[in-house]
């Protein structure tokens, strides 16, 4: 019969149960991000081969490639006269409008409305004229 031993608190774990460290992140500048991300759009090199270059994985150089076309489609925004009070591009107000939306309370007041009882007629009932 054999017995395994069991690990006591002050032994080390071993090297199956330790969890790989993480390498850290490249950090690249903003120049290097929009040269790799027109090097795609301009089909010079494949998406695949922009984030084998970068040492990033797909998501971060998806997230690089919505932020270069959110802030060319916000440079090449009209730009708002400020003399007419309106600082805020159209674009800008509509996400606002969105996330005020998202926050309002008015389907839920309408669900509790639901789903509470209705108020007894008897109670706000006007009392029978003689």
């Amino acid at each position: 019969m054999t017995f395994t031993k069991n690990p006591t608190p002050n032994e080390k774990p071993s090297p199956k149960t330790s969890r790989r460290k993480r390498s850290p992140s490249p950090s690249y500048s903003a120049l290097e991000k929009v040269q790799a991300v027109l090097a795609v759009w301009t089909d010079r090199c494949k998406p695949v081969e922009a984030c084998r270059q970068m040492r990033v994985n797909w998501v971060t150089f998806q997230q690089w490639q919505d932020r270069a076309l959110e802030g060319m489609l916000q440079a090449l925004e009209r730009r708002v006269n400020l003399n007419q009070g309106a600082a805020l591009s159209p674009r800008l107000q509509l996400l606002l409008r969105k996330q005020q939306r998202a926050l309002s309370t008015d389907k839920l007041d309408l669900r509790l409305a639901h789903l509470q009882p209705p108020p007894s007629k008897v109670a706000n009932a006007p009392a029978p004229q003689a």
